[in-house]
């Protein structure tokens, strides 16, 4: 189990759920829109948000950020150490830096100083862009053991200034070598580690890189809070990120859509039905499980796990609760009437719980 540090009240490591992040896209000056993408990323399942520190013009609307943002905000900052203390001064919860490159070892003395005092963590690591030059001669390029001795590195600087409230990723763009790398510094190490798939690319890509990378990772064991990066809006990264949990059986929240990919028997638009209960419900905590079948020859029998279903038929479909067929519907206003069964079945939940 890993150790166990505190961002801003929310836990990370040592048996404590796996939190979300993402990072804003947003100029950090402009305050409005970096608190209103921020509480849209909180939203969509976000724990913490991370936004750059880019200069010392950032720290001013930096604390009016970080006032009016309801989860803990991560700062990322690069080569200047003034910036961080600065960042550490106006309350930032977090900061994330490479300790190769904020000025030297008494500049880091300075930031873990600072960061010491303030009872906020460090994160340190490497991706595959920072692996110094003499780690690629001695590993032969970029590889988990490079990745991890790069990291390693970082996390000996802090160590070394008595500072040891830190977070390790190692991030890479190649899923094998990130899994690998992961894998490595998790036998290596007792600190929480900050799972990603970097530079993962578009939507597409990223789900698929992410699923495979991060997934696996978490099945294992592997990792304590997990950023899905996606090119272009982040509002996705966290929503994704939440699913691959799910899928992973981390997490018990939220609706999970089972549906069939179709077939010459199929009898309702199943990718429609599927797609609108994914939009209709996409902010329902409930844990709860919902099938679209499209035809009645096997719906229920395969999806006997799910809460409530719907299988497509002849000019009519049936709606099954708990693998039992429940109500039968003629086609035309019967996805109407679904949604209304859904949301009863919601109601009826939310009633037993109170």
């Amino acid at each position: 189990m890993t150790k166990r540090i505190n961002i801003g009240g929310v836990p990370i490591g040592g048996g404590s759920k796996i939190a979300v992040q993402s990072m804003t896209n947003t100029d950090t000056k402009d305050v409005e829109a970096t608190v209103r993408q921020t509480e849209a990323l909180v939203k969509n399942g976000c724990d913490l948000v991370r936004i750059s520190i880019y200069d010392m013009d950032c720290i001013e609307p930096l604390k009016e950020i970080i006032s009016r943002c309801s989860v803990p905000i991560i700062g990322d900052i690069h080569f200047d150490y003034k910036i961080a203390v600065s960042a550490i001064e106006a309350g930032i919860h977090k900061i994330r830096i490479n300790p190769g490159n904020i000025g030297g070892k008494e500049k880091v003395r300075e930031v873990s100083r600072a960061a010491k005092n303030a009872g906020i963590p460090i994160r340190v690591g490497a991706n595959s862009g920072s692996v110094p030059l003499d780690l690629l001669n001695t590993y032969g390029g970029v590889n988990e053991k490079s990745m991890v001795e790069a990291a390693l590195r970082n996390v000996r600087i802090l160590e070394e200034s008595g500072f040891d409230d830190i977070c390790i990723s190692v991030k890479c763009s190649d899923v094998p070598t990130m899994v690998k790398s992961y894998e490595l510094i998790s036998s290596k190490c007792e600190y929480p580690l900050h799972l990603g798939v970097t530079e993962a690319g578009t939507l597409e890509n990223s789900v698929i890189k992410s699923s495979v990378g991060v997934g696996s990772l978490l099945l294992r064991g592997i990792g304590d809070t997990v950023r899905i990066s996606v090119t272009g809006s982040p509002e996705r990264e966290p929503v994704i990120a939440k699913r691959i949990l799910k899928a992973c059986g981390l997490i018990d929240e939220g609706v999970n859509v089972v549906s069939c990919p179709t077939c010459a028997r199929t009898g309702i638009d199943v990718q429609r039905i599927a797609e609108m209960i994914e939009r209709e419900f996409s902010d329902v905590k409930d844990n709860i499980t919902i099938a679209v079948m499209g035809c009645v020859v096997n719906g229920p029998g395969e999806a006997k796990s799910a809460d409530i279903g719907i299988a497509g038929g002849k000019g009519s479909f049936v709606i099954f609760k708990n693998g039992q067929v429940y109500k039968t519907c003629k086609n035309g206003n019967g996805t109407g009437e679904f949604m209304d069964e859904i949301r009863k079945m919601l109601d009826e939940e939310r009633k037993q719980i109170k």
